[in-house]
């Protein structure tokens, strides 16, 4: 949200009261820990003070600096104290005893706090406010005149707005999962999830916290814990300047200091979780019946059929929505007119190998015969006055389950149950991103502030379901999230379109989520809207099938690769296989995400941070620390990569390139630029599944070894024995 019109005068009908000076330091208790003597709480003037008359008919900002984690700080601004205080989401919080902050105040009422090597310096009385962060002896960011300001709008209503100052070539990621520039300075961003396709400015996956990086400081991250809409101004309104604002009387953010961004996602995901992995048979490859298509059983064992005569691997079966009847979703009862024996249906897919997914939705529609049980028993939104509240977007009469009600919880897993006693395996967790601020919610909370962790709520209460009932074998497969939604794989980058552009963007999602400590991700491969060129499928199934998790999927049409034609088939079964055999490599890689909050598909400058050649790709990414696949974004095949330094060796050809340097290359449809990074030892399994034992039969691969030095990969199994460390020699 912008409040000045220019660099000098404010918005016709806002009015802004920044803090101008600093007074009355205090060591103080944490704000959060309680722990004694390691915080500080200063009183911000928004009213210069000369003498005591000064201190009459003004704001105050109290601003309270603490910190939950070496080498981070917390500050939390607060206008007026007595009100409800906003949500925000959970945290933990991991100090040692030799890592516990330090807060002093000087005799000239200037102010510090120490945490690590990261502090905290707040000017002392008197003077002009300012609030920098140092480490090791250097600016990390600060905000200085007109930086922390009580904004009143047109209407009457209160926002804090804050501002953080940007150094000269630093760049601005993250956000969540989104499809603009990947790089976001210049933009306007609003964290609020919406449903909005992949191909506009609105995200499912909306993350309040973004890093920085490639300027003279150290990476550092934001992220501000509030959990309603927070609108950003990434060097936009001001265009030196991070500004974001919230509606609210109080503003918690949270300074995460690198220096390398994988050390600030490593902080990050230590607050605010890191996932589990999913297991291994997520994997393979998921085939869908698509959306609106028609289907039955021998519909499905159709499909089945023929991807086992064509030998290509399949993990898991989904049925999308149409496996509940037409106007009654969610009911949770398969469409007897399809499905008259579902259980023996399942029995069957399950007797070849299969894992089975099933759509489901956090509403029920009026048709349903959940909808009077559920109103009856207080389970869905309502409005002020009592009523359900519903409209007709999506099902005719579509109420929403009210999740804050921990009864509800439980009923909506009692539908769900059922389902995995007969056999399923997993579910598709979609929408729950249109959530209603007009809505009187069970716990009594701030609808606004409820929009975006609504998400969390549908998903823990699916997961926390999968999790009792299979263990280590619960996954879903969801479209929105928030902060903590990590904690949950597997997401997927919803509704894009069947072209090259979509595919381009989906890629910049994906890469965008995953530096917010998103460790599993997928996407429709071919695209999810329309029908696709065999072309444009072609090149999205090698991408697809070296991202995460790999799914086929579509709205009108099917995504079988024979649908296109028989050069389909070939690459579909040759890059199923080249992935199931490099999944010693990528299950270790899992691991590596739910050990230390990394992607397993990475922006190249988490890699790289030192080479400013990476800092704004976003059509190439390292797929786990070792692998630089770069998807064919055309159907002539040409593709343009950067290699960044020293001698990379095509995984598929064996050619080497040195690096730094950029590549041009032209590939047919059964291939693209997947290059290994020197010094690598590479496993590789030697099967079609992806449940096989990962750590033998094993190949191990060496690629450009230093003489002298040693490498490893460190081998993981999903059937519990203890990981398999490989060490070479160079």
């Amino acid at each position: 949200m912008k409040f000045t019109d220019g660099f000098w005068l404010t918005r016709a009908g806002y009015s802004l009261l920044p803090i101008l000076q600093a007074h009355d330091a205090t060591v103080v208790p944490s704000v959060e820990t309680g722990a004694a003597q390691s915080a500080l709480q200063v009183r911000g003037l928004t009213k210069r003070f000369a003498h005591r008359g000064d201190t009459l008919n003004a704001a105050t900002l109290e601003v309270a600096l603490d910190s939950p984690l070496c080498e981070v700080i917390r500050v939390r601004i607060t206008h007026h104290a007595g009100g409800v205080p906003p949500l925000r989401f959970p945290l933990l919080q991991e100090h040692v005893p030799d890592t516990v902050p330090r807060a002093t105040v000087g005799g000239d009422g200037s102010s510090r706090l120490e945490t690590g090597s990261l502090s905290a310096c707040v000017s002392g009385n008197g003077a002009d406010w300012c609030l920098e962060f140092h480490a090791g002896g250097r600016l990390v960011t600060h905000q200085r005149s007109r930086s922390i300001s009580l904004v009143t709008d047109p209407h009457g209503e209160r926002y804090l707005s804050v501002q953080h100052s940007l150094g000269v070539g630093d760049n601005v990621y993250g956000l969540g999962e989104r499809f603009t520039a990947f790089v976001r300075n210049g933009q306007s961003v609003d964290v609020w999830n919406e449903d909005g396709g992949t191909s506009s400015e609105q995200a499912y996956k909306n993350v309040p916290f973004y890093i920085v990086h490639g300027g003279p400081g150290p990476s550092y991250g934001v992220f501000v814990n509030h959990t309603g809409r927070v609108s950003v101004e990434v060097a936009s309104e001001a265009v030196e300047r991070v500004q974001f604002s919230v509606q609210a009387r109080s503003v918690e953010y949270l300074v995460i200091l690198g220096p390398t961004p994988k050390e600030v996602l490593a902080r990050y995901t230590a607050l605010t979780g890191r996932p589990v992995v999913p297991p291994a048979w997520s994997f393979g490859l998921w085939l869908s019946t698509s959306f609106v298509t028609d289907y039955d059983e021998d519909t499905v064992q159709t499909f089945i059929a023929e991807m086992q005569r064509l030998q290509i691997p399949l993990s898991v079966f989904h049925f999308d929505c149409f496996w509940m009847r037409e106007f009654r979703w969610c009911d949770f009862e398969w469409d007897p007119r399809v499905f008259p024996d579902p259980r023996a249906m399942l029995a069957r897919l399950k007797a070849q190998g299969l894992r089975i997914s099933l759509w489901i939705n956090p509403y029920i529609a009026q048709a349903s015969p959940l909808f009077e049980e559920a109103k009856r028993a207080g389970y869905l939104l309502r409005r002020a006055d009592g009523s359900v509240w519903q409209w007709d977007l999506w099902q005719a009469g579509n109420a929403i389950v009210d999740f804050t009600n921990p009864t509800a919880c439980e009923w909506f897993r009692s539908k769900l149950r059922p389902l995995l006693e007969m056999g399923v395996d997993c579910f598709k967790t979609d929408f729950g991103e249109r959530i209603p601020v007009d809505v009187v919610y069970h716990d009594g909370s701030n609808p606004e502030q409820m929009h975006n962790m609504y998400t969390q709520l549908y998903n823990r209460t699916v997961f926390d379901l999968l999790t009792e009932t299979l263990g280590s074998d619960a996954v879903v497969f969801a479209r929105s999230a928030t902060v903590g939604g990590q904690t949950m794989p597997v997401h997927w980058g919803g509704d894009n379109t069947s072209t090259f552009e979509s595919m381009a963007e989906s890629l910049r999602g994906g890469l965008s989520l995953g530096l917010g400590g998103f460790g599993f991700w997928s996407h429709d491969i071919g695209g999810f809207e329309g029908n696709p060129d065999p072309a444009v499928f072609k090149r999205w199934v090698p991408f697809g099938l070296l991202s995460s998790h790999s799914r086929l999927h579509g709205n009108e049409s099917v995504r079988v690769p024979w649908a296109f034609d028989d050069e389909a088939v070939d690459i579909t079964r040759k890059f199923v296989q080249l992935k199931a055999s490099l999944m010693p490599y990528l299950y270790g890689v899992a691991h590596q995400a739910a050990a230390e909050g990394l992607p397993m598909m990475r922006a190249m400058l988490l890699e790289f941070p030192g080479d400013r050649t990476c800092l704004h790709l976003d059509q190439q990414y390292m797929l786990g620390p070792s692998l630089l696949v770069a998807p064919v974004f055309s159907a002539r095949g040409d593709v343009q990569f950067y290699l960044p330094a020293g001698r990379w060796t095509s995984l598929l050809t064996g050619e080497v390139r040195v690096g730094p340097a950029w590549a041009t290359e032209q590939h047919g449809f059964d291939s693209l630029p997947i290059y290994v990074r020197p010094g690598t030892v590479l496993p590789i399994g030697r099967s079609d599944s992806f449940e096989y034992d990962f750590q033998q039969p094993v190949e191990v691969r060496e690629y450009e070894l230093v003489p002298g030095e040693s490498a490893s990969a460190t081998v993981y199994s999903h059937t519990g024995a203890p990981p398999m460390v490989i060490t070479r020699s160079g």
